[in-house]
């Protein structure tokens, strides 16, 4: 994949953060199912404070993750994770996940990881990193990442069982049950597949 470069956010990219707004309601649209969407002040909010990372082709955005942090620093979301309908089938999904999940690691080195999805792919990325399935009650307790899910289509699902699950399959990291070595294998080995895919 030739050209793209997967950067830290910084306030310089906050040009981006309109771009980046439309892309997760096109993605959300497109998969017919749950992605939060985010105001465009909220996505300059994290990239400003450098909590996001950016696939950026040139000056042009390819794709996008961002950190949140819940429960007094004690649990890690990546969330938003999108890739540009032109930078698919390649892998870049792969290596913007396996980035941003490093600068978490990175920013909050003792915080569990956590994400809910209901991407196979996304899924699978998460495993190789050392991610385990778990039950909701597992993840953050915290009200405001579950009020989060209101702009989901299935978020009647989520309240209709109290928070307790949903068409999403929550998945954690423990820092305290993997290893840095274990970890940094893990997101060599991801790169270096994702790196065989063609080339744009």
């Amino acid at each position: 994949m030739t050209g793209i470069k997967i950067v830290k956010a910084s306030s310089e990219h906050m040009v981006l953060a309109g771009k980046i707004c439309e892309a997760l309601a096109e993605s959300a649209q497109q998969r017919g199912t749950g992605i939060a969407t985010r105001s465009q002040e909220y996505i300059e909010q994290k990239l400003s404070r450098g909590r996001a990372v950016l696939a950026l082709d040139g000056d042009k955005l390819a794709g996008f993750s961002y950190i949140e942090v819940w429960g007094h620093e004690r649990f890690v979301a990546n969330s938003g994770l999108i890739v540009l309908p032109d930078y698919r089938k390649y892998g870049l999904g792969k290596k913007i996940k396996s980035a941003v999940f490093k600068l978490s690691r990175e920013l909050f080195p003792d915080a569990k990881i956590f994400g809910i999805t209901t991407s196979l792919a996304v899924m699978k990325i998460n495993s190789d990193l050392g991610y385990k399935p778990v039950t909701f009650s597992e993840l953050t307790d915290d009200p405001t990442f579950w009020q989060g899910c209101q702009s989901c289509k299935n978020f009647d699902i989520l309240q209709r069982n109290e928070q307790k699950m949903c068409l999403c399959t929550g998945m954690l990291f423990d820092p305290k049950k993997n290893s840095k070595s274990n970890v940094q294998k893990a997101i060599d080995k991801i790169i270096r597949v994702a790196g065989r895919k063609k080339a744009v």
